[in-house]
């Protein structure tokens, strides 16, 4: 196995907790180089790690064969750009770029230069997410009638990251959230025939959208998709009603929680959810009304680099591709142009 030389574009909480553990414990990887403008704080964790004080430096090291552009989201498709220029395969974290036109060009850039090109849509392998989409692949509640989707959270502060709460292209609970939400609904139930959305601020000093709904229709369906950051009481994070039955699921994936703790993604029961975490089934089979709990599978971030391990070296399916994460960016831009002109938008 010829291990993947990969490089991140920075070492916050998102190099430090979503992707350094998994590139150091993945066999097929070797987390090569940190790029980091003053500090070395990847080096002080993981000795090995080469540290840039500048992209062109990195870029300049033929060595490396993967880059993680995990900056902040206005940076995107700039670094993703560069990157891509200079003959790298490119993983770029959520949300892909702030505009369509720009996953655009990088779809492009990425077939012209014959390059790997995916997103980070990580949430794709949270516990509670795949119960989910077992219930929905297994049509336990028969033909789909509603459903509905929540990432809530309680923070009135605004947030210490400055970027994050200045208005500009790609901030704001849609993008950062709302991402996850609207891929695993489009992975579940497909790209929508129209959709409305109502996004808004409801934080005292916020400057950025932190509130949003939006309905995505279908035929003869609709997903409810809904985001805020003033829920101190939480709801259900997923709620399915079909012509035969309902599920209910609570969010409850427990990898982001231990990796802020410090613990490595190589054990056994990686991402095993608490046992009274079990998602409510109340449906029909046989022709028998049930009303159960079932369990859910682990969550593992890992499948992600597998994944992406394959389709670099065994010329496979990409995990996630780029224009899966430019679906997402279409939902987004629709969502903005339906509250702005306060009606229905085609996609």
């Amino acid at each position: 196995m010829q291990p993947i030389n990969t490089a991140l574009l920075s070492f916050g909480m998102s190099g430090q907790v979503f992707h350094a553990p998994f590139l150091k414990v993945h066999e097929g990887f070797n987390l090569y180089a940190v790029l980091e403008r003053t500090k070395s704080v990847a080096q002080e964790k993981y000795p090995a790690v080469k540290t840039f004080r500048s992209l062109d430096d990195l870029l300049n090291d033929e060595s490396i064969e993967l880059v993680v552009v995990n900056t902040p989201s206005i940076t995107h498709y700039e670094y993703a750009k560069i990157c891509l220029q200079a003959n790298k395969n490119v993983i770029v974290e959520k949300p892909f770029t702030p505009a369509v036109k720009e996953g655009e060009e990088l779809i492009s850039l990425a077939k012209q230069k014959n390059k790997l090109l995916s997103v980070y849509q990580n949430r794709r392998y949270d516990s509670d997410y795949k119960v989910v989409k077992k219930v929905v692949d297994e049509h336990l509640l028969g033909e789909l009638i509603e459903a509905e989707f929540h990432y809530d959270r309680y923070n009135e502060q605004l947030s210490y990251k400055v970027h994050k709460e200045t208005p500009t292209a790609g901030v704001g609970i849609v993008y950062d959230l709302g991402s996850h939400l609207i891929d695993q609904a489009l992975q579940l139930f497909g790209m929508p025939h129209s959709v409305f959305a109502d996004i808004d601020i409801i934080r005292p000093n916020s400057k950025v959208d932190d509130y949003f709904e939006l309905l995505m229709f279908y035929n003869r369906f609709r997903a409810r998709i809904h985001s805020s950051l003033l829920v101190r009481e939480q709801l259900p994070a997923y709620i399915l009603h079909g012509t035969k039955g309902s599920f209910i699921k609570g969010k409850t994936d427990v990898q982001e929680v231990a990796l802020q703790s410090g613990k490595i993604p190589d054990a056994p029961d990686w991402g095993a959810e608490p046992n009274n975490e079990k998602g409510l089934l109340h449906t029909e089979k046989n022709g028998t009304i049930v009303r159960e709990y079932i369990s859910s599978f682990n969550g593992n971030y890992m499948e992600y680099y597998d994944g992406i391990y394959k389709a670099l070296r065994l010329q496979q399916q990409l995990p996630v591709t780029a224009e899966e994460g430019l679906n997402v960016i279409r939902i987004i831009a629709a969502a903005y142009e339906s509250t702005h002109q306060m009606k229905v938008v085609k996609i």
